[in-house]
């Protein structure tokens, strides 16, 4: 493999711009800026504590300082610009969060449910009902842990299939796992008229559910899947109101 920083580079822009373009989309809709003001009244609450404010800022730095280590040092050799068949991009895409959604589930639950970090961990189930803010309310050895686990599925699914993968299909993988990760601790109350507003109920509903306490389970962050497969899973939990 060869250190390809434009590729890189090209995968840093991709990510950015559709991240912008995908909030913009969305927020566009009526319900669901209803639902971003709902969570940022509760959040105004959650950042008037020093301390919140204080663990949110320590958890990004530790995540600004990892994502650019990840990006100099090790990114370039796992990204490039072959042209491939629009299935492969699929099956790229799919292959990271899957092996990401796989590593992490293990180390969430034998991990930061067991004995070993279940301190660390129990700083971000200080949230009971969860909204956007809780999702950056992280302990930072756990938001290196866990960004680290997503990162090397790159370069892990690059290896497996014997060179680099392309900069847009890694950048999307990214995007899937970063607005996830952001939506599954936001409140949302929405119509059930379509399909897509029950799908973000679902991914809301079935995390907080995880947060009722430290003993529940659904432990996997992008998909149920494997709580599914290994008997953790657990029925969402809805509420009536974001507080």
């Amino acid at each position: 493999m060869t250190y390809d920083w434009i590729a890189a580079l090209a995968y840093i822009a991709t990510l950015v711009v559709l991240t912008i373009v995908g909030k913009k989309l969305v927020f566009s809709i009526p319900v669901m800026e209803e639902m971003r003001l709902e969570n940022r009244e509760v959040d105004k609450v959650k950042m008037s504590r020093e301390s919140f404010r204080d663990g949110m800022k320590a958890s990004e730095n530790i995540g600004k300082y990892t994502n650019l280590g990840f990006f100099i040092l090790v990114l370039p050799f796992a990204v490039g610009f072959d042209s491939r068949p629009l299935w492969q991009h699929l099956v790229e895409i799919f292959a990271i969060l899957a092996i990401f959604d796989f590593m992490y589930y293990w180390t969430h639950r034998s991990l930061f449910h067991g004995d070993i970090l279940r301190k660390v961990h129990a700083l971000h189930h200080q949230a009971r009902k969860p909204t956007w803010s809780d999702s950056l309310y992280v302990h930072p050895l756990e938001t290196f842990i866990g960004l680290c686990l997503f990162l090397v599925s790159i370069p892990i699914v690059a290896l497996i299939s014997g060179g680099p993968l392309h900069a847009v299909s890694a950048a999307i993988a990214t995007l899937i796992f970063t607005q996830l990760n952001t939506v599954n601790h936001t409140y949302t109350r929405l119509p059930k008229d379509n399909w897509f507003f029950r799908t973000v109920d679902y991914i809301t509903g079935v995390h907080h559910a995880h947060h009722v306490d430290m003993n529940h389970g659904n432990y996997a962050t992008l998909t149920m899947f494997y709580d599914k497969i290994f008997g953790t899973f657990e029925e969402p939990v809805k509420r009536e109101t974001a507080a």
